[in-house]
């Protein structure tokens, strides 16, 4: 995995499915697939919030850059994608989710680990761990 948008949502997409389809084994995981998409959709909006404070804190300070107005715009058109994305997840009811999947049957519960420990990795916490430790 490269780390792109495309891959991260596939990622998603995949572990949502393995949740959705063993919730029937263990009720808990009903629960983990509505935090997960909940805190994917509350990382965007803090990511899309980010963008637009650095955006005008930089106009105010050093006049506007063309170069940093359409790094925002790029990030704020990538936010929505996700949303949108996350909306329709959560749109879907979980009988229907089913119908969605995508390489489900590759998905078992190593690969699953595997897919939370790399979209773990990619929160800020966990890429500024090593700063934490050195404080």
């Amino acid at each position: 995995v490269s780390g792109g948008d495309d891959e991260i949502q596939q990622l998603q997409k995949a572990l949502l499915d393995y949740l959705d389809k063993n919730t029937e084994t263990d009720a808990s995981l009903v629960f983990s697939r509505k935090f997960y998409i909940a805190q994917w959709f509350r990382d965007t909006t803090m990511e899309t919030e980010k963008a637009i404070k650095s955006q005008k804190d930089e106009d105010s300070s050093e006049g506007t850059h063309a170069k940093d107005v359409e790094t925002t715009g790029q990030i704020m058109h990538r936010a929505e994608s996700r949303k949108i994305f996350l909306r329709s997840i959560m749109k879907t009811t979980p009988s229907q989710f089913s119908t969605l999947k995508m390489n489900s049957d590759t998905v078992d519960y190593e690969d699953a680990c595997l897919i939370v420990r790399y979209l773990a990795s990619m929160r800020p916490f966990a890429q500024s761990f090593d700063i934490y430790l050195t404080q």
